[in-house]
């Protein structure tokens, strides 16, 4: 499943939304007055963050050589500080054109842990600002957009939110030619994935990512979705996101082959970690109201040999998935 051909990134370009933030005084401190963090000690923290916020994404990690692990730490924290400034702040138009101002910022402040292992990481793997421009923009829509009118809308907010993350991923591990557009389309399935398990959790928010046009297809209405109606429409509908997501994992799946070895493993247990909140959707009835799907820590050490067969497929040329 490529980008629907409607979608278009100039529509409104990342600079849109950034440019729209509240203007921003930067403070830069004097380093003498600031907390004295290490480069050390700043990896650290993200490490500790990506272990509480996200314990597939630090298994996972698990998997990578230390500093491309170090460095897949700091761009969790980084995605995770930026998100959070929009949806744990009762200001959060203010905080995050200040993170924004931070990031931008020629010279990195000295007390924010998280820039410091991002910057040092930029720096070292050559990471394009254009890139995370995107994804901060991604964050922005949250701001003003709380309905998606086609999938194609959705898509450049997937994009911006997820399938960059994969972009600045691939650079960190190492890649061959034509490895780009896999690393968009699984970032597009994982993002899917998000946002049906979080179906409920958006909704308490009064926000819809899901199309409206899918809703009109099953005959649902906003307010079914705000008012967590489960009934036979709602079923249809979850499956036929299910499936698209599906047929995404499917097509970003030989794009791992493409990756540096060291890093293969890793992004293989990533995605089908992720995929596997997917079965566990289905296995609740498609109830994302009251329940969060996710994978045990168990369950997920034991889909490790399962991906590792499927990866060894995929090395001896098997490109389809058979799990």
């Amino acid at each position: 499943m490529e980008a629907p051909k409607e979608a278009r990134l100039t529509i409104y370009p990342a600079q849109y939304y950034l440019a729209a933030l509240p203007s921003t005084a930067h403070e830069q401190r004097y380093a003498a007055l600031q907390p004295a963090y290490s480069l050390e000690k700043a990896y650290l923290e993200c490490r500790e963050m990506t272990r509480q916020h996200s314990k597939s994404f630090f298994l996972a990690s698990r998997l990578l050589p230390k500093p491309k692990r170090r460095a897949m730490e700091a761009l969790y924290a980084f995605c995770r500080t930026s998100d959070d400034n929009v949806d744990n702040n009762a200001e959060a138009a203010q905080a995050l054109a200040h993170w924004v101002a931070q990031v931008q910022h020629p010279i990195t402040p000295r007390d924010q842990p998280v820039l410091l292992a991002w910057d040092d990481t930029c720096e070292r793997y050559s990471l394009p600002c254009e890139l995370a421009n995107e994804l901060l923009a991604g964050v922005a829509m949250d701001l003003t957009i709380q309905r998606y009118a086609t999938f194609a809308e959705l898509w450049v907010y997937c994009y911006r939110v997820a399938s960059v993350v994969g972009l600045l991923s691939m650079r960190i591990i190492g890649f061959d030619p034509g490895a780009e557009v896999y690393a968009i389309r699984l970032g597009i399935a994982l993002q899917l994935t998000n946002i049906l398990r979080d179906i409920g959790e958006d909704a308490q928010r009064g926000r819809i990512y899901l199309p409206l046009e899918d809703l009109q297809r099953f005959n649902l209405s906003e307010a079914d979705i705000l008012n967590g109606v489960r009934d036979d429409r709602f079923r249809a509908l979850m499956r036929y996101e299910i499936e698209r997501a599906e047929q995404l994992y499917r097509m970003s799946w030989p794009g791992i082959a493409k990756l540096n070895p060291d890093g293969q493993m890793a992004v293989a247990a990533a995605a089908l970690f992720y995929r596997g909140i997917l079965h566990k959707i289905i296995a609740n009835d498609f109830d994302v109201f009251t329940k969060r799907a996710h994978l045990s820590a168990i369950e997920k050490l034991m889909l490790l040999p399962t991906i590792r067969n499927q990866l060894q497929r995929l090395r001896r040329g098997q490109t389809d998935l058979t799990c």
